[in-house]
């Protein structure tokens, strides 16, 4: 088995249906592609096997149901353990992957069999462009869309695993799961990274560990690793009714931050963190305060004043990022002027 794509599910029947439909359209381009579904329900309201039930004629999918709500990052280590694949792949229920992505993924992994990790870039799309369109999504259409780029990068590249955690491959710098293959069996012997009471917390985004727990865990178990930067989208990462919508400052701002320093303790050169560091604080002071104007429902409540506001306040773009946001105002009304 050389990929198994971990799906963690709740309560999104219709997308999930979109999802599944996106591999069977790209498992009709590919032979000779062993690979393996893995669903993880986090005790949805609605059945999940109505959808499941369609697709296990042309798919292998396993599938695990939860008692009850376990929160994201448990749920997502539920959908890995069912996995059996040399690789695995974390994608979100509302994610598509691109008709040309397993003959792609097949063929880099044929010709560089050293890696262990490879970033995988990503198309972003607002989800209301697919009401278009009969149901489940037909991903050949996507064709038909300008869809925006995660990643800019230029060209596949062979790496070492530190010069992905740059802005200019990656300004999420790997918090979104959907932008990682790994190798599985070196993944799961690093999970025990994780504060396991942490990532019970069913509030998802309250705690950094069950915000950032792929990320945490890949930095642990590839630091050492030879990576592969896959500049070409294989994915389309779908927003727009997201339930975390209001948080986006809040992650921006306070969990990317964290998982830089994260990494600089799992070994990131300090010229690169320093980097790294300054380029996530580029919104601190705009995105603070919709954080204090939103209250808890911008995450508020989970914003520690010590950690997260005076101890960025060393870094220069923490004070020049009122700066940024009024240049870029006023670069914007002028630009309104012109026409």
């Amino acid at each position: 088995m050389q990929l198994s794509i971990c799906i963690p599910t709740y309560n999104r029947l219709r997308q999930l249906d979109n999802c599944l439909n996106s591999i069977l359209i790209a498992s009709k381009k590919v032979d000779n592609f062993d690979f393996e579904i893995c669903v993880s329900d986090n005790a949805s309201k609605e059945d999940v096997n109505l959808i499941i039930e369609k697709y296990k004629k042309d798919l292998n999918i396993k599938i695990n149901k939860n008692k009850e709500n376990l929160g994201f990052a448990v749920n997502a280590l539920k959908s890995i353990n069912l996995a059996s694949g040399k690789f695995a792949w974390f994608i979100g229920d509302d994610d598509l992957i691109l008709p040309q992505t397993l003959h792609y993924l097949k063929n880099i992994f044929n010709n560089n069999l050293s890696v262990e990790y490879f970033f995988i870039n990503s198309y972003h799309l607002n989800i209301n462009h697919l009401k278009e369109f009969s149901h489940p999504f037909d991903t050949n259409n996507l064709q038909d869309f300008k869809m925006k780029r995660l990643s800019y990068y230029p060209k596949n590249h062979l790496v070492k695993f530190w010069d992905i955690i740059d802005p200019n491959v990656s300004w999420e710098f790997l918090i979104g799961i959907f932008l990682s293959i790994f190798k599985r069996d070196k993944w799961l012997a690093s999970k025990n990274v994780l504060n396991m009471d942490d990532i019970k917390d069913t509030n998802v985004w309250s705690n950094f560990d069950n915000t950032c727990m792929n990320a945490k865990i890949i930095a642990n178990a590839f630091k050492d690793s030879k990576s592969y930067i896959c500049a070409e989208p294989l994915s389309v990462n779908l927003s727009g009714q997201r339930e975390w919508g209001t948080l986006y400052e809040f992650i921006e701002i306070v969990r990317i931050p964290e998982l830089i320093d994260h990494y600089r303790k799992e070994g990131l050169p300090i010229k690169q963190y320093l980097y790294c560091k300054n380029y996530s604080l580029r919104n601190f002071a705009n995105f603070f305060a919709k954080i204090f104007l939103g209250g808890k429902k911008t995450g508020l409540q989970y914003v520690s004043f010590r950690k997260h506001i005076f101890k960025n306040l060393i870094f220069p773009y923490a004070w020049l990022s009122l700066f940024f946001f009024i240049y870029r105002k006023l670069k914007k009304m002028l630009n309104l002027k012109k026409l």
